[in-house]
Parts: C-alpha cells; structure tokens; sequence
C-alpha cells in the first residue's frame, strides 16, 4: 500500500509505510494521508503511532535530597 505525503516544500509523493517512518523522523514531510481515517494527519500536531506522550509529573518533589519523618 501506498501513502500519500506532503513535503515541507509543499510537494506531493506516495511512499511505503516503512519510509513514511523515516520521513517523519527525519522531519521532511508536513503531513501524510490516513486512509483509515479518510484524513490528512499534520505531523506536528497530531499524536502519531509509537510516539509517548510524556505528561509532566504533578505531586511532590520526592528527589529533593531531604528526607522528612
């Protein structure tokens, strides 16, 4: 199956899924079709697949060095 990729240079392309990994890393496309949602996915704003999503930790600050009892 083939992808269809926008470019950062505003050009259009099909490419593999195995490449579309590593353009998107790379950061040379914008966005990339998702036929299984029938849309484009903007790949700086979108969560993508086997991207984490880091949440900041909200609590106390427990590596402080000080120890309380």
């Amino acid at each position: 199956m083939l992808l269809r990729v926008q470019y950062r240079n505003e050009k259009y392309d099909y490419v593999v899924p195995e490449t579309l990994d590593e353009l998107i890393m790379t950061r040379e496309i914008t966005r990339f079709y998702r036929p299984s949602e029938n849309d484009w996915v903007d790949v700086d704003r979108s969560p993508l697949r086997g991207m984490a999503i880091v949440m900041p930790y909200i609590g106390p600050e427990r590596r402080s060095g000080q120890e309380t009892d």
